[in-house]
């Protein structure tokens, strides 16, 4: 088991960091006041701190070259009060920023939840689910932290390396110029680094994206692992992905190690240079004492400051990638809804049931000159009738269904619902008068209860109790230790294949829906449950319209008439006997004889 899909590529061209880091403030822009605030207050504090160096050239060359006890006292205190006053200016910037910051990586989260719920079922068949939740935790964790920290401390640190500059060279030009000359290459040597460091940031995240994807499979396929004894094999697909993980890192810490020994090793020299040449000054008389103590204090306080530059960088990278790779999903279409207007043909068939009017359908990321999946298909369900839909394993029974609900969209025709094209009506109007239940049934981590009424959240006690009678789920649910109120546990893994499948059925047929839509709804029962359910679905579809895949005869005889597809279109329409008799292809799919001539079965 491996991950199912990969995300699209990033895109080749180089992308700018600061465009990118600019999509978030639709985000930031409720709670820009505290956020420019904070960076404001920690401006202040960080100038305070270079308040102290100026401090210290008073006390050197007044109160110490006079012997004035009184006055270093006094100079010592207002040091301690501009300490205290950094210190708690520091302490508002984090209390101004924590709250709402907290609040956008919420408000990303939802947006980014919401999105993908209303995403088309062909764009879920491309991504892998650990791609989607890497995106949606770690992704979003580390631009809170950017938005918090890094992007705070880049407007600081930038403000008070120029403030700095501006205190070092009005205390002594020449000295400030040296340490102003590394500056250029500085600059250069960051630029290269953030060219790099984004194309491994970014093959990190995606990296770390399909471990999640790996770990979720694993987890969710135990049964699966464990029955097989592939666990060596999982371990080894592990292994293989935390590897690669840990070398990208590894990468980005070598990367990081670079610019950090230049961005720490050439302002030292350069700093060295400058205390020489400052005490030449003071001994030729050029300089005072306490100008050189302040200009090497505030040299000193601007150490942090220009240091973190390459921390800040490779934040800032890291934060970008994730800014795009959250885009990436966001920035994924939703089909637009009611795609044409309703006709007066529309209205005057109305009470017409389900009718598919020559339905061609291809995958969105097929090729355009590709053959479709269904070509032409034209069939009609009147109202009240259940038909059962035949077909050989790929001939696209699935697809068919799929497109009532809407989970995917029609490339051409169209299908109507008692007269009205489906594609004029609202996804989620289109969802209130047609119920499914798929083969493979999908539980949730909650009760049975609530996993029932999915189906219709405003049903009541007695719909709940009528829809598990149907199903024949009655007597399991109330065997269980809370009755309705159990918890079924992740995909409903504390049950049966046939239990879930009763409880997905259930779910189908607690809104008393207008049309239902069933994917083979009984292939995981045993016989004589099977029989049991026939019996109860009988009375659920004398009052509605139904399309039930079938694979055996037993489901077939729940429907007045079958139809068989076949090559993309609709074959043959008629009574299971009717089929049986006068095609051979669907005696073939129902009893397992050969055709007497080949039959070409899709």
């Amino acid at each position: 088991m491996s991950a199912s899909a990969d995300p699209p590529a990033a895109p080749a061209r180089k992308r700018s960091v600061v465009r990118s880091l600019l999509r978030l403030w639709p985000y930031v822009r409720p709670v820009r006041a505290r956020v420019f605030g904070a960076a404001l207050v920690a401006i202040v504090a960080a100038s305070m701190g270079l308040i102290m160096p100026l401090v210290l050239k008073w006390i050197v060359d007044g109160p110490v070259t006079d012997g004035d006890t009184a006055g270093v006292w006094l100079g010592g205190g207002v040091l301690l009060a501009v300490g205290v006053i950094e210190s708690l200016l520091f302490g508002l910037r984090r209390w101004l920023v924590a709250r709402p910051l907290a609040g956008v990586e919420a408000d990303m989260r939802s947006a980014l939840y919401r999105h993908v719920q209303r995403l088309p079922v062909s764009f879920h068949d491309r991504w892998a689910t650990g791609q989607l939740l890497s995106r949606g935790t770690g992704d979003l964790q580390l631009l809170r932290m950017f938005l918090a920290f890094g992007l705070t401390f880049l407007i600081v640190n930038s403000a008070t390396i120029l403030i700095g500059f501006g205190v070092l060279m009005a205390q002594g030009w020449q000295l400030g110029l040296v340490l102003a000359a590394p500056v250029v290459p500085l600059i250069w040597l960051c630029v290269a680094f953030e060219t790099r460091f984004s194309l491994v940031a970014r093959r990190a995240q995606d990296q770390m994206g399909d471990l999640t994807t790996v770990v979720e499979e694993s987890i969710l396929g135990i049964r699966i692992i464990k029955g097989f004894g592939r666990h060596r094999s999982q371990a080894r697909a592990f292994h293989e992905l935390s590897g690669r993980l840990r070398d990208t890192e590894l990468r980005k810490a070598r990367l990081l190690a670079g610019i950090w020994l230049v961005i720490l090793t050439l302002p030292e020299v350069f700093l060295g240079a400058a205390l020489v040449l400052g005490v030449a000054q003071v001994a030729d008389g050029d300089l005072t004492a306490g100008t050189l103590v302040a200009f090497m204090t505030t040299a000193m306080a601007l150490r942090w400051p220009v240091e973190s530059i390459g921390f800040l960088l490779a934040l800032c990278n890291e934060a970008a990638t994730a800014t795009d790779r959250f885009f990436e999903v966001m920035d994924a279409e939703i089909p637009a809804e009611a795609a044409r207007e309703a006709t007066a043909a529309d209205a005057a068939a109305a009470g017409d049931g389900l009718r598919f009017e020559n339905v061609v359908f291809r995958f969105p990321d097929s090729p355009p000159d590709s053959e479709p999946v269904l070509n032409g298909v034209d069939l009609h369900i009147r109202p009240g009738e259940t038909l059962a839909l035949v077909g050989g394993t790929g001939s696209g029974k699935t697809t068919l269904i799929g497109l009532v609900p809407r989970l995917h969209e029609v490339t051409s025709g169209r299908i109507t619902l008692d007269g009205t094209d489906i594609a004029t009506l609202p996804r989620e109007r289109v969802r209130e008068l047609v119920a499914v239940a798929f083969e493979e049934p999908t539980l949730f981590s909650a009760t049975v209860r609530e996993n029932v009424l999915m189906g219709a959240e405003d049903a009541g006690r007695a719909e709940l109790d009528r829809a598990l009678r149907v199903s024949q789920a009655a007597d399991f649910v109330a065997a269980l230790p809370a009755g309705v109120e159990t918890e079924v546990g992740e995909q409903g893994l504390s049950l049966s294949g046939g239990q879930r499948q009763r409880l997905a059925l259930a779910r189908a047929v607690v809104g008393r829906p207008r049309f239902l839509v069933l994917d083979d709804p009984l292939s995981a029962l045993d016989v004589h449950t099977e029989a049991r359910v026939e019996a109860a679905l009988r009375e659920v579809l004398a009052d509605t319209t139904a399309l039930v895949v079938a694979h055996r005869p037993s489901t077939v005889q729940l429907a007045d008439r079958v139809a068989l597809l076949s090559g993309g279109r609709i074959a043959a329409v008629g009574s299971h006997a009717e089929l049986l008799h006068t095609n051979a292809e669907y005696r073939h799919l129902m009893t397992g004889e050969h055709a007497e001539s080949e039959v070409s079965v899709s």
